[in-house]
């Protein structure tokens, strides 16, 4: 993996993480379980989305 991948999953992890999060404490989901889950998810969502942001920035 190259390091723009990893910076860009950094950030784009935490703001879909940070998104998920707001969503379920605006519908009202309150508990551990569902916000772990909702962090988690947003982790493993930014692989993709970073692979694909980081393939738009290097042209390849």
């Amino acid at each position: 993996m190259s390091t723009l991948l990893l910076l860009l999953h950094l950030f784009i992890g935490a703001t879909l993480a940070g998104v998920f999060l707001v969503v379920l404490l605006v519908a009202g989901v309150v508990g551990a379980g569902p916000i772990a889950g909702a962090v988690v998810a947003g982790f493993l969502i930014a692989f993709p989305v970073a692979r694909a942001v980081e393939r738009a920035m290097t042209g390849r």
